[in-house]
């Protein structure tokens, strides 16, 4: 297996001659007005036709594979590692290695992208984009309006876009970067990057899994509103408390089966809790006496990864269905449990799960950079917008932190 361009697995020439061709099977999902007053049946009757391009993918036949940028053998797990079970520890010096990390809904500005259009090949993935999308993607991470780019149902097919065309740029700039890359993660919607960078989704079939998953997202939103905010909190928080408080607070609103609950677990000094709006509101009323330090509304228009998303499972899990998942060709790491994947069939169930479960970064984190002391670590690369992933490493293992870089798109 050859160690050529990673764009090329994504887009190589036979995908793209294939190309119009998938695009004319995709029955696109449109945004409509009057979406506030659809219920849960609406959303899944509008959303059970997107299909995602079918590819025909190898299930561990690694040597079929002869576009990937990976040398054949390179990240096979050894035997009886101390730490195999949750992350991969080659035997080499850790400086040796390097680890991805893709951002997720939220670090989206207006101007992403433009450091990436030198490279010909990102251009290839924006109009490729915009054609599954049916708007020009480009133009809006360009120019925006950032209200429009905020919108769940655009920022997430933006922030892939952007995300995998920084791997583009690290593949130039520092080639052994994803030479010698030993994991990757994505937080939430960057989890799909760091699985079509590891080889499970065709490009194709990445920005249309994202499509899908954003616009499912978008109407679970409309039908039950909710929202979300960071938590600061001290060793004495009762942040547990708090938010079974807030829910019977609901309860005493009228609100049937009310929803209180991390959605992020960032660092041990701030999670993000979602639901209703009226258990946000409890909490930000009541910090003092759970000995919350500070609370900070995101601008966000639902609960993500919480059970009020759970009406965005089954369209997402249909689409998801209609493909064949390849086997990761590196450890991709799961918001779920922090744990890498260990095949594609874990990758198909965990996915849908994914939108209403917490994202469990800061283990994530422990996980992938837990070391002894004196250890070395391996360089760590953001790529996408933002730095936020980066700031985070640097609540979690400062150490790692240091050997952190942002790509800048």
């Amino acid at each position: 297996m050859s160690s050529k361009r990673f764009i090329s697995t994504l887009f190589s020439a036979s995908s793209k001659s294939n190309y119009s061709n998938h695009s004319t099977q995709i029955r696109h999902m449109s945004i409509i007005d009057n979406s506030k007053n659809m219920n849960e049946t609406d959303v899944k009757k509008l959303l059970e036709d997107g299909t995602v391009p079918e590819e025909s993918s190898v299930i561990g036949d690694t040597e079929n594979w002869t576009t990937s940028p990976y040398p054949k053998g390179s990240y096979v797990p050894h035997k009886n590692q101390s730490q195999a079970q949750h992350a991969l520890r080659p035997k080499v010096d850790p400086k040796e290695t390097s680890i991805l990390m893709f951002p997720g809904q939220g670090t989206q500005f207006v101007g992403m992208g433009k450091n990436l259009l030198v490279f010909p090949q990102v251009v290839e993935m924006f109009n490729a984009a915009s054609e599954i999308l049916k708007y020009n993607l480009l133009k809006l991470c360009l120019e925006g309006p950032k209200s429009k780019l905020d919108q769940t149902i655009y920022s997430q097919p933006a922030i892939l876009v952007c995300s995998l065309g920084a791997i583009e740029k690290l593949k130039e700039e520092q080639p052994s970067a994803i030479e010698n890359c030993m994991a990757a993660a994505g937080y939430s919607v960057g989890e799909f990057a760091a699985l079509t960078f590891a080889g499970c989704f065709s490009f194709e079939q990445a920005v249309s899994l994202v499509k899908i998953r954003a616009e499912a997202m978008h109407y679970a939103s409309e039908i039950e509103p909710g929202g979300m905010a960071n938590i600061y909190i001290r060793p004495d928080s009762k942040l547990n408390y708090a938010m079974k408080m807030a829910r019977d607070w609901c309860l005493d609103k009228g609100i049937e089966k009310p929803v209180c609950s991390i959605s992020n677990y960032l660092n041990p000094d701030c999670k993000v809790v979602a639901g209703h709006l009226e258990a946000l509101k409890y909490l930000e009323s009541n910090l003092k006496q759970y000995n919350l330090r500070k609370m900070q509304r995101l601008n966000v228009s639902g609960a993500f990864h919480t059970d009020l998303m759970r009406p965005a499972v089954e369209p997402f899990a249909a689409a998801l269905h209609n493909i064949k998942i390849a086997e990761p060709l590196i450890a991709v790491h799961s918001n779920i449990d922090g744990k890498r994947y260990q095949n594609s069939a874990q990758v198909f169930r965990n996915l849908p799960k994914q939108i209403y479960k917490p994202v469990k970064w800061e283990q994530t984190l422990h996980i992938l950079y837990e070391r002894p002391v004196g250890s070395n670590f391996p360089d760590t690369f953001e790529c996408g917008p933002g730095s936020t992933l980066r700031s985070l490493l640097k609540t979690v293992n400062s150490k790692a932190h240091s050997t952190c870089k942002n790509i800048d798109i």
